[in-house]
C-alpha cells in the first residue's frame, strides 16, 4: 500500500537493516551485561529484550497505518498503469497457491541455510579455527555494521533487476560464503566469508516482501508474506537442529556449512523456476 511496485524491494531493504543494528547492539551491549551482572546476565538480557519487544509493539500500535490513504498521502513510487484484462481477472484465476508454496520453499531454503551460518560461525572461529574470543566478538560487531547495507543495496537492486536476479544472486553470494567457511582454506577466507555474508545477510527478507507484493498485488501481499513466512519459521527450526546433529557426529561444523551451501545451490535452481510475476491491481 505505502510503495509502489519499483519501490518496494528498496522500502523492504531498509526495513530489515533493523536486524543489523540488533546484531551491533547485542554484541556491544551482551557481553557488558554479563560482566556487570555475572551469573544473572541472562535473565537481564532477556528480560532487557522483552522490554524492547513490548515498547516496539506499543510504537506500531499507535503510530502505523494500513495504507497513506488514512493520513491523506499517496503511495511512494510510480504506479503501473492499471491493465483493465488483468484488474477484471477473477480472483480465482489467478495461482496464488502455487506461487505461495514456490516462494515458500524458497524462503524455507534461506531459512535453514542462514540460519546454520549466523548461529555457528562464532562457535566454529573460536573453537575450531582457534581465533580469540575477543577478535570473533568484533567480527560480529562488523557482520552487523556490514549487514546494514544489505537489505538496501540487493532491494533496490531487485526493483531494477527484477526479483529473480536478486534472489539468485544473494544465493551465490551466500552459498559462496558457506564453501569458504567449510573448505580447508587459510584464514584470510573465513574473513573473505563473513563479508560476503555480512553484505548481502538480510537481502532475502527484502526482496520476499517485494515479491508478494509483486505476484499478489498491494491487497494480500500482507497475507502472502505470513505465508511464505511461515515456510521461513519451519527453516529456522530446522536448521539449527540438523547442523547440531552433524556436529555431534562429526565432531564440527564443516558438514553442516556443506549442507548449507547445497541447500543454497538448490534455492539458485528453484529462484531459476519462477514465472514473471503478473500486475494485479
Amino acid at each position: 500500500h505505502w510503495f509502489a511496485p519499483n519501490r518496494r524491494g528498496k522500502a523492504a531493504g531498509l526495513m530489515v537493516t533493523g536486524n543489523g543494528l540488533a546484531i551491533m547492539f547485542t554484541g556491544l551491549l551482551i557481553p557488558q551485561i554479563n560482566h556487570w551482572m555475572g551469573a544473572e546476565g541472562w535473565r537481564t538480557s532477556w528480560l532487557l529484550f522483552g522490554l524492547i519487544a513490548v515498547g516496539g509493539a506499543a510504537i506500531c500500535f499507535v503510530g502505523l497505518r494500513n495504507s497513506p490513504q488514512a493520513l491523506g498521502l499517496e503511495p511512494i513510487g510510480d504506479q503501473p498503469e492499471a491493465n483493465p484484462q488483468i484488474s477484471s481477472r477473477p480472483a480465482e484465476l489467478i495461482p496464488e497457491r502455487g506461487i505461495v508454496i514456490h516462494l515458500g520453499s524458497i524462503y524455507f531454503l534461506f531459512g535453514f541455510t542462514y540460519v546454520i551460518y549466523i548461529t555457528f560461525i562464532v562457535t566454529t572461529w573460536v573453537q575450531e579455527r582457534g581465533i580469540a574470543e575477543t577478535t570473533a566478538g568484533t567480527l560480529w560487531f562488523w557482520l552487523g555494521f556490514l549487514s546494514l547495507f544489505s537489505g538496501p543495496l540487493f532491494g533496490t537492486l531487485s526493483d531494477h533487476l527484477g526479483r529473480k536476479i536478486g534472489l539468485v544472486l544473494v544465493f551465490a553470494l551466500q552459498g559462496l560464503s558457506y564453501v569458504l567457511v567449510a573448505a580447508a582454506l587459510p584464514e584470510l577466507f573465513l574473513y573473505l566469508s563473513f563479508g560476503l555474508f555480512g553484505l548481502c545477510a538480510w537481502s532475502i527478507p527484502s526482496i520476499m516482501a517485494a515479491a508478494a507484493g509483486d505476484y499478489m498485488g498491494p491487497q494480500r501481499a500482507v497475507a502472502a508474506f505470513g505465508a511464505v513466512t511461515f515456510f521461513f519459521g519451519i527453516g529456522q527450526i530446522a536448521g539449527p537442529a540438523v547442523a547440531g546433529v552433524l556436529a555431534e557426529a562429526s565432531n564440527s561444523f564443516v558438514s553442516s556449512y556443506w549442507l548449507a551451501a547445497a541447500l543454497a545451490a538448490l534455492a539458485i535452481l528453484l529462484t531459476a523456476t519462477l514465472r514473471k510475476p503478473v500486475p494485479v491491481s
